[in-house]
């Protein structure tokens, strides 16, 4: 498998393991030997990513508020 992707072992064995640091050339040059290239837009998109959407959900702030001071009378 390695051979076919163009890769050492070891990082075949990263890869297997969902090492982060694999490139994405690699990665599709995987799902392409697989004959799954269709995989890669999945990995894109980022609508269906659930883990993703949770993760900047949470660094979103609790609470917005108005800062103090003038009032706004809605004249220009």
């Amino acid at each position: 498998m390695a051979e076919r992707i163009q890769i050492s072992v070891a990082t075949l064995r990263r890869l297997e393991k969902g090492d982060a640091r694999i490139s994405i050339g690699t990665i599709a040059q995987a799902f392409f030997v697989l004959g799954d290239l269709n995989k890669i837009s999945s990995l894109l998109d980022t609508a269906s990513d659930d883990i993703g959407l949770t993760l900047m959900n949470e660094q979103l702030p609790k609470r917005v508020r108005r800062k103090s001071g003038k009032k706004d009378m809605g004249a220009l």
